[in-house]
């Protein structure tokens, strides 16, 4: 058994758990949470050591957790001397979450299991226009075909999770004006969709999603303190920190600006434009229109085109001391890069921005800080809106303990 695994440092991902009466809900989060990020399983004498709880709360919890099929005995190890310990994971068919993307170019619905593993997914370009309702009842309609065709039992089906671009009123589950979705003004797209599917909905940024994403299932579920540059029609930065996701008071943390506005793939392909490295056929009427230009930006850039990859190289020096003021006002540990269109920028980007942040005096000072790409695809964005469902349901809730 090493270090890492029950380690009880400051550091580690896993929460602790608490003593103090009443908080059984708490800490049963705090136990599952624990199994789920190690993979290869936990003893219960690891899980005492990892949460802070007393043996004996953590053998009642996991015998709750097991009756209730959640988790699973899945083989023995030994520890040296005395008897071999049983270790328990994750039973990633016990429950499901449904996650829907609006993105300005295209509509992504996942099914996702406990563990946040797409087990069903469907794609479909956004339509343009303003008829909302219709698009709404479209988006409906392809959560329940999906959920019907998966392998999903409908009444393992926690909810649906909704990202969408900014801003949004994340109270009352409406969209806000989205600056590449016009026509939708202030939308109710939570409520329509919860009636339409007859599931439990929640709305959120898609930049917020996708971080979530990445702290369930992703590339930074080791990480207490984390960094995300969404890539899409838009940009954004979404924020962990101290294994908070970070929404601001209105659910709309994470815009950036002038620096999200100069790096929009709208942006760089209309900069294309202007300067002849893309033709008049490229000229941008709508979002797919963008991703299509930025696409063959890439490709010309890849294939030598000095001034398509000047135009790649600004914009990549443009982030990188963006993530590394972040990094530095955040402290961070990592930087995941990712979104529907980063995969066709991420070489060349990622070969600007890991020196940038190495050579930084302040982001590695103290700790090192890993710069990587979503291991979860184009669509991270749809998997962190199915994995807001389950972090709310199923994670702990610091805010749980508070007196009401």
């Amino acid at each position: 058994m090493t270090s890492m695994r029950a380690s009880s440092d400051a550091q580690s991902p896993i929460r602790r758990g608490t003593n103090l009466p009443r908080v059984g809900d708490f800490n049963e989060s705090v136990v599952l949470d624990a199994i789920r990020r190690q993979r290869s399983g936990l003893s219960r004498v690891e899980l005492a050591q990892a949460t802070g709880l007393s043996p004996q709360t953590v053998s009642n919890i996991t015998r709750r957790l097991l009756d209730q099929g959640l988790i699973r005995e899945s083989g023995r190890q030994s520890s040296g001397s005395g008897k071999p310990r049983t270790l328990l994971e994750v039973v990633p068919d016990s429950l499901y979450a449904v996650g829907v993307h609006l993105d300005p170019a295209v509509i992504t619905c996942v099914v996702v299991d406990l563990l946040g593993t797409v087990v069903a997914q469907r794609s479909q370009s956004t339509p343009s226009g303003g008829d909302t309702d219709k698009i709404a009842a479209d988006m409906a309609a392809s959560v329940n075909a999906l959920v019907l065709d998966s392998v999903a039992d409908r009444d393992r089906v926690l909810g649906l999770g909704i990202a969408a671009p900014g801003p949004i009123d994340a109270v009352a589950g409406w969209v806000v004006d989205p600056p590449e979705l016009p026509g939708w003004g202030r939308y109710p797209l939570r409520d329509r969709l919860s009636e339409a599917t007859g599931l439990p909905a929640v709305l959120d940024k898609d930049v917020t999603a996708a971080v979530v994403a990445e702290r369930w299932t992703g590339a930074a579920t080791a990480s207490r303190n984390l960094l995300f540059f969404y890539f899409g029609t838009g940009t954004g930065m979404g924020l962990v920190v101290d294994d908070t996701v970070l929404r601001g008071t209105s659910g709309n943390a994470g815009e950036i600006g002038g620096l999200g506005a100069a790096c929009s793939t709208r942006t760089l392909v209309e900069e294309a434009v202007a300067l002849g490295v893309l033709g008049s056929e490229y000229t941008v009427v709508n979002p797919a229109d963008a991703q299509r230009g930025l696409t063959r930006l890439a490709e010309l850039s890849a294939a030598g085109d000095a001034a398509a990859d000047g135009i790649l190289d600004r914009l990549a020096i443009r982030i990188g001391r963006g993530v590394c003021a972040a990094a530095t006002l955040l402290d961070v540990d990592t930087v995941v890069f990712g979104g529907p269109v980063w995969q066709v920028l991420a070489d060349r980007v990622l070969a600007t921005v890991e020196p940038m942040v190495a050579s930084s005096p302040f982001v590695q000072a103290t700790h090192p800080t890993a710069v990587v790409s979503t291991t979860l695809g184009e669509n991270v964005a749809a998997v962190g809106a199915a994995s807001l469902v389950l972090d709310g349901a199923l994670s702990a809730q610091p805010g749980a303990l508070l007196l009401k």
